[in-house]
C-alpha cells in the first residue's frame, strides 16, 4: 500500500476507513444512550436504580468496537524509523516570523485546551450532586457509607497512566495521531452522564482520565516544537493559562445547567466537545523535529514551510545531539537529567495535592460552610475571573523575564495563600474580602503553575523524550491527586478546609526550593541550545571528576 495516500497533515494511516468508521460508531454508540436520560426528566434525571435499556446496551458494544476500530485505522502499519539526523538548520524555525498559521495553530490549542481541561475540572462540580442521588459519602453526607471520593480517585488514577501511555505514543506514533485518539476517548466516555449505578461511574471515569491524561502534554509538545523560540515561552503560558477559562466556562455551566438538568449534564457535554477537537485536529500539524528523528524529512520540510521557515542545511546543526539521547523513560531519571527531573516531580506533586485536594472539595466544603450550591459555584468563578487577567503578566514574566524564577514566585505565593486558608479555618466564610483574596491564588493560581509548569516540562528535555518529559510531569501532577484522593478513601484524611490547605502549602513550598537549587533557564533559548548545553556541563562534570579521582 502506498501510505502516502493514506497521510494526512503527517498522520500515516493504515486504514482510514476503519478511523472514520470507528469515530462514528462512538458517537452513535453515545446517542443511543441519551434516550434512557431524557425519560428521566419527570424525576429531575435520577436514574439511579433503573436497569439499563436496549438502545444503552447497543450503544455499549459500538463504543468499544468503535474505539478499537479507531486505534486499528490510526496506528500505522510501518513508519521510517531511521536514526541518521538530517543536517537540516532547526534555528530556521526558531527564526520564523508569526504568521497567520501560527495564529491559526495557537487559537485550536486554546480550544484544545479549554476542552481538555474541562473534564478534570468537572469531576469537583458533579460530586455534591452525585453524593445526594447515591447517598454518598462526603463532607455534605458524613452517614454516607460509600465515599464519593472513589469517582475522583478512578478519574485521577486514569489520568496518571494516560500521561504515561500518551508520552509513549506521542514519541512512538507521533504528537498528532496521539491527539486524535485522546479526543476519541472525550466523545466515548461522556456516557458517564447515563450511567444508573455508581460503580459503572467509577468505572467510565477511569476511562475517561485515560485519554485526559495525555492530552495537555501532547499539545504543549506540539506547540513547543512548531513556535520560534523568542516567542515560545509567553505564549505556551498564555495558552495554558487557558486552563483558568476552562475552570470559569465549567462553573458557570454548572450554575446554569445543573439545577435544571442535574449533574449528569456536565458529563454529557463530551459528545459535542469530543466531536468538535477532532474537527480542529486538522487545523494541527505534526511536529517538524518529531518528523525529522523519525527520519520523515520530506514531511518535515513541508510543515516547517508552512510555517515560513527556510530550510538550510548546515553541517553545524545542535540536531545531532538528539544522537546521545536514549529513547527509554529512564533516561530522564540519569544524568544529565536526573536533577531538574527531581525539581519537576516535586512541583507536580505540589500541583496535584492543590488541584486535586483543595480544588476539588472546596465547592463541598463551601456549601457546608452555609453557601448554597449556586453560591459555592459564583464565587469560585468570581475567584477565577478576578486571578484571569493576571495571566498576561505570568506570561510575559516566563517569556520576557525568567521562566525559572516565575515558577519559584507562583509555587511560593500559593504555599502562602494556602497556608492563610489553613490558619483561618471555617471562620473565613465571615470575612467574604478575605475569602476571596485567598481563593485567588488555589483556584487561579494553581492554572498559572500548570500553564508555567506544562511548558518547562517541554523546553527542558530533548525532542526523542519531549512528550514523555511532558508526561512525567503531568503524570506526577495526577499521582498527587491519587495520593490525597485515596487518604480521603481510606479516611485517612478529611477534605476539610484545614487539610487539604495544609497538604498542598508544604509540597508547594519545598517545590520552591527545588527550583532554586536545580532549575534551568529556558526563556528564549534554541530546544536544542539547552539539550546540548546539560549534556556539555554534565560531561566536563564528569571529565572532571573522573580526573580528581
Amino acid at each position: 500500500m502506498d501510505s502516502s495516500s493514506n497521510s494526512i497533515g503527517g498522520i500515516i494511516y493504515a486504514h482510514k476507513a476503519a478511523f472514520w468508521a470507528g469515530i462514528l460508531a462512538v458517537t452513535v454508540g453515545v446517542i443511543l444512550h441519551l434516550p434512557m436520560y431524557l425519560k428521566a426528566s419527570e424525576t429531575g434525571y435520577r436514574l439511579v436504580g433503573m436497569p439499563m435499556d436496549i438502545p444503552m446496551m447497543i450503544g455499549m458494544v459500538l463504543i468499544v468496537a468503535g474505539l478499537l476500530l479507531t486505534l486499528y485505522g490510526l496506528i500505522p502499519k510501518s513508519e521510517s524509523q531511521r536514526s541518521e539526523i538530517m543536517n537540516l538548520k532547526v534555528r530556521a524555525l526558531d527564526d520564523a516570523p508569526i504568521r497567520s498559521s501560527h495564529v491559526a495553530l495557537l487559537l485550536v490549542m486554546a480550544a484544545a485546551v479549554t476542552i481538555d481541561v474541562m473534564k478534570p475540572t468537572t469531576l469537583s462540580f458533579v460530586l455534591p450532586g452525585m453524593t445526594e442521588e447515591y447517598g454518598l459519602k462526603s463532607p455534605l453526607n458524613p452517614d454516607g457509607t460509600v465515599p464519593a471520593a472513589l469517582v475522583p480517585f478512578a478519574g485521577i488514577l486514569g489520568t496518571v497512566i494516560g500521561s504515561f501511555v500518551w508520552g509513549w505514543l506521542g514519541d512512538t506514533i507521533g504528537r498528532r495521531a496521539s491527539i486524535l485518539l485522546a479526543a476519541v476517548t472525550f466523545i466515548g466516555t461522556s456516557i458517564c452522564g447515563s450511567m444508573p449505578t455508581y460503580s459503572m461511574n467509577v468505572f467510565m471515569c477511569f476511562i475517561m482520565g485515560l485519554g485526559v491524561g495525555g492530552m495537555l502534554p501532547i499539545m504543549y509538545t506540539i506547540m513547543a516544537e512548531t513556535i520560534p523560540a523568542r516567542h515560545r515561552g509567553w505564549i505556551m503560558v498564555l495558552i495554558g493559562g487557558d486552563v483558568i477559562g476552562a475552570y470559569i466556562l465549567t462553573s458557570w455551566l454548572a450554575a446554569e445547567l445543573v439545577p435544571i438538568y442535574s449533574w449528569r449534564i456536565l458529563w454529557l457535554i463530551g459528545l459535542p466537545t469530543g466531536v468538535f477537537l477532532i474537527l480542529l485536529n486538522n487545523w494541527i500539524p505534526e511536529s517538524p523535529r518529531y518528523l525529522l528523528t523519525r527520519g520523515r524529512h520530506e514531511e518535515a520540510k513541508k510543515v516547517m514551510q508552512r510555517y515560513g521557515a527556510k530550510i538550510i542545511e548546515d553541517e553545524s546543526t545542535k540536531l545531532n545531539v538528539e544522537e546521545n539521547v536514549q529513547d527509554r523513560l529512564i533516561q530522564l531519571f540519569q544524568p544529565p537529567f536526573h536533577k531538574i527531573t527531581s525539581a519537576v516531580i516535586l512541583l507536580a506533586l505540589g500541583v496535584g495535592f492543590v488541584s486535586f485536594g483543595f480544588q476539588l472539595w472546596i465547592p463541598s466544603n463551601l456549601q457546608n460552610m452555609g453557601f448554597t450550591e449556586a453560591e459555592a459555584n459564583y464565587m469560585l468563578r468570581d475567584s477565577a475571573l478576578i486571578g484571569f487577567p493576571l495571566n498576561f503578566l505570568i506570561a510575559w514574566m516566563y517569556g520576557r523575564w525568567s521562566s525559572k524564577n516565575t515558577l519559584i514566585l507562583l509555587s511560593g505565593f500559593t504555599a502562602l495563600s494556602l497556608l492563610g486558608f489553613a490558619f483561618a479555618g471555617s471562620a473565613v466564610a465571615d470575612n467574604q474580602p478575605l475569602l476571596y483574596a485567598l481563593l485567588v491564588m488555589p483556584i487561579w493560581g494553581i492554572s498559572s503553575v500548570v500553564a508555567v509548569l506544562s511548558a518547562y516540562c517541554v523546553e527542558i528535555y530533548p525532542t526523542r523524550l519531549r512528550s514523555r518529559g511532558s508526561g512525567l510531569g503531568a503524570g506526577i501532577s495526577k499521582a498527587g491527586g491519587v495520593i490525597v484522593i485515596g487518604l480521603v478513601v481510606l479516611s485517612v484524611a478529611s477534605p476539610s478546609i484545614l487539610g487539604t490547605s495544609l497538604i498542598g502549602a508544604v509540597p508547594m513550598g519545598l517545590a520552591a526550593i527545588a527550583l532554586a537549587m536545580f532549575g534551568v533557564e529556558t526563556q528564549q533559548r534554541q530546544l536544542e541550545d539547552i539539550t546540548a548545553e546539560q549534556y556539555g556541563n554534565w560531561s566536563f562534570q564528569a571529565v572532571e571528576q573522573k580526573q580528581t579521582s
